[in-house]
């Protein structure tokens, strides 16, 4: 198994400038943390709007996040159950081609998809719109396989099922069957420990039973299939008396173009649903990385949205991307938070990701502020 990569999504106040609290953090970083990687976050310059505007927002963006996340990660374990049955695997997930996490560590804002001029709620909602039709999307062709899949099932379990409900076609030939104007050809599903029973009285059942005429065709794990040949008007009367001593008679007609129609349907969604599949699994792995795109232009807009309402105004701060080993944390946020200086000791870190594993987790853990951290594996 891949070793996990958490990524951070820090925001820090920038007391004189940028360039000169960069070189600090990477120097603080590299000094006591040598491990950690660090990244710049392109977080573009967004039109602030009014403080009410932005508190509201802060409400909407908390629940959008949570939406964006969940048809992330629906997509995703769709990916995977779809890798499972195929026995093919498809690696690390990538958004446009690139891995997600290189994706995440080279992020740049998408200005033809959202105009930064745009006021914040329009980006938020032009995001949050945009997933939704994906997720509409994803609902409609997942029944649809499904669909397919149920028919399949259910054809399968006929066809492997026990005697008492699987299709006996493909269990008996024409020379098993009898049918003339008074002869007709029963088929006895008998449990397995009944047969003695069954073989000593069934020509005894009604009258007009041709002896000897029962032969056993196939037995499974808890039945066998007999046939019984008898005059076709004392056919009930058998059926009646069979039944009263547990013996199960199915109603079958032999037709071998009813059963070459069975096979060709069969056939036919077998191919439906690998075709089906390829073309689910292809438009989740690119619809996988149109959500998480959208999922990373909504991180910055709440970097940005966070960091004002917690640095104040003018928007003066600095967004990276760290990647902490686990037991290292602890040391990286005291590093961080020193670098926030005595009168500001806030802090904004949102994602953490691990994008090789693909399961995803929310968690949330205390802090100086609040922090919300994704785990993506």
């Amino acid at each position: 198994m891949a070793a996990v990569n958490r990524y951070w999504v820090v925001s820090l106040p920038v007391q004189t400038s940028a360039t000169t609290l960069w070189s600090r953090v990477q120097e603080s970083i590299s000094k006591h943390s040598f491990e950690t990687s660090l990244y710049r976050f392109n977080t573009p310059d967004l039109r602030v709007g009014t403080l009410d505007s932005l508190l509201s927002l802060s409400d909407d963006l908390v629940k959008s996040n949570s939406f964006i996340e969940g048809v992330s990660h629906k997509i995703r374990r769709q990916i995977e159950e779809l890798e499972r049955v195929s026995g093919v695997y498809g690696g690390a997930l990538t958004v446009d081609g690139v891995p997600v996490d290189s994706f995440l560590t080279r992020f740049v804002w998408d200005e033809a998809r959202y105009p930064t001029m745009s006021p914040l709620k329009e980006i938020v909602d032009n995001i949050h719109s945009q997933v939704v039709k994906i997720e509409d999307d994803l609902k409609v062709r997942v029944a649809e396989y499904n669909n397919t899949r149920s028919q399949l099932n259910t054809i399968n379990r006929k066809q492997s099922g026990s005697l008492a409900v699987r299709d006996l076609s493909s269990l008996v030939k024409p020379d098993d069957i009898i049918t003339s104007e008074h002869l007709v050809t029963l088929l006895a599903i008998i449990p397995k420990y009944s047969q003695k029973d069954w073989l000593s009285s069934y020509e005894t059942l009604t009258t007009y039973v041709v002896p000897r005429s029962s032969k056993k065709l196939h037995e499974d794990n808890e039945y066998a299939l007999y046939t019984v040949t008898l005059f076709a008007r004392v056919a009930d009367n058998f059926r009646t008396s069979a039944r009263e001593k547990g013996f199960q008679i199915r109603d079958f007609e032999y037709s071998p173009e009813a059963q070459q129609t069975r096979q060709q349907e069969m056939e036919k969604l077998v191919q439906d649903q690998e075709n089906m599949r390829s073309s689910l699994l292809q438009w989740c792995y690119t619809s996988y990385g149109e959500v998480f795109s959208s999922w990373m232009h909504f991180c910055a807009v709440r970097v940005f949205a966070e960091s004002i309402l917690r640095y104040g105004l003018p928007p003066s701060f600095l967004s990276m991307v760290l990647a902490p080993p686990v037991k290292s944390e602890k040391k990286v946020r005291s590093i961080l938070e020193g670098l926030c200086g005595s009168t500001n000791r806030y802090i904004f870190d949102f994602i953490a990701f691990a994008p090789l594993l693909r399961e995803p987790h929310v968690y949330l853990h205390p802090c100086s502020c609040n922090i919300v951290q994704m785990l993506l594996t």
